[in-house]
């Protein structure tokens, strides 16, 4: 079994990987950087009383529910692959509708999807309850909010994900999937060890990602200790790429939107993962999301933060990024 490189060969490895990124574009405009194989650690054991001094606006209780973080175990990912460079686009999800007839499972069920209330008492109303659905009204094309051809797509599914990575499987004869737990992590981490790609730091996401700053908090006024001291100018979704990327070269990977992976969530799977390119419990109720939205408190977008969602999920904070094999 190979030891891991010490963490300065990592990081010189890491940094040319970034300079000399190989990147490639597919038949909707959607940009892939090749990632290497390699090792790495997954998860966080870090110490509630540690969270509780970076995250002192957060009440106690928030640290002691992370069990699913834990324990920190190796994962070797045996094959390098392409992962998307930015999360899917409205425009990119667009032309996948125009081209293939598919219907988004929003407006094919017709229930519809979540949307932001503009007409809400910021004073007096609750945060979840700014947003209400499900709601005919509300899609992929219309969360509530305004987004352009180059904002994240959001109010997807899990199965709208895997609707969009079959059409281009088979329309461009390469095989397109959402990305494994580990395969995000990975990708996020990109060889740092630090609660985020950036960093320690809360604050570090303020030049690396669109969550919830001061833009945001002039919306919902109550959770303003929660907010970063800062402003990024984005109180809803931004247009991707809009930060800095990680040392791999791949933007947002933290915030904008919440992206699907493949896993079904496994409150336990850790302690049993496999060494070798875990692909999450066999079999589960709720899918896996990763990495924050716009929306989202600095805690709860840390590297090793998991959340998860019924598969038929669509929201208006939830979105997509794909991976192309080898």
């Amino acid at each position: 079994m190979k030891p891991f490189l010490p963490a300065l060969l990592i990081l010189t490895l890491v940094l040319g990987c970034a300079q000399a990124a190989e990147v490639e574009r597919n038949s909707l405009g959607m940009a892939f950087v090749r990632l290497p194989a390699g090792e790495f650690l997954m998860g966080s054991d870090e110490a509630p009383e540690s969270l509780a001094r970076a995250y002192p606006q957060l009440p106690a209780t928030r640290f002691a529910k992370l069990d699913d973080e834990k324990p920190v175990h190796r994962v070797r990912i045996t094959r390098s692959f392409w992962m998307g460079r930015h999360e899917v686009t409205v425009g990119q999800f667009k032309r996948f509708v125009e081209a293939s007839g598919y219907v988004p499972e929003s407006l094919a069920d017709g229930t519809g999807g979540y949307g932001w209330r503009s007409d809400y008492d910021p004073a007096t109303t609750k945060r979840g309850d700014a947003f209400e659905g499900r709601d005919p009204r509300y899609s992929w094309r219309n969360p509530g909010f305004a987004q352009g051809d180059e904002h994240p797509v959001v109010n997807v599914t899990w199965h709208d994900a895997q609707a969009l990575a079959a059409w281009l499987s088979k329309t461009e004869g390469r095989r397109y999937r959402l990305p494994t737990e580990a395969e995000w992590e990975y990708a996020c981490r990109a060889g740092s060890r630090s609660r985020y790609s950036s960093g320690d730091e809360p604050q570090s996401l303020l030049r690396a990602a669109n969550v919830f700053d001061a833009s945001s908090a002039g919306y919902w006024p109550r959770w303003q200790p929660m907010a970063l001291d800062g402003d990024d100018g984005y109180a809803f979704t931004a247009p991707v790429g809009s930060f800095a990327p990680n040392a791999w070269g791949l933007y947002d990977m933290h915030g904008n939107a919440w992206e699907w992976v493949a896993d079904w969530h496994g409150e336990e799977y850790y302690a049993r993962s496999p060494l070798d390119d875990p692909q999450g419990p066999a079999e589960g109720e709720v899918r896996v999301r990763r990495g924050g939205s716009w929306h989202t408190w600095a805690f709860y977008a840390r590297s090793a933060y998991r959340n998860w969602n019924a598969p038929d999920t669509r929201y208006t904070l939830v979105g997509i990024r794909l991976v192309r094999e080898d």
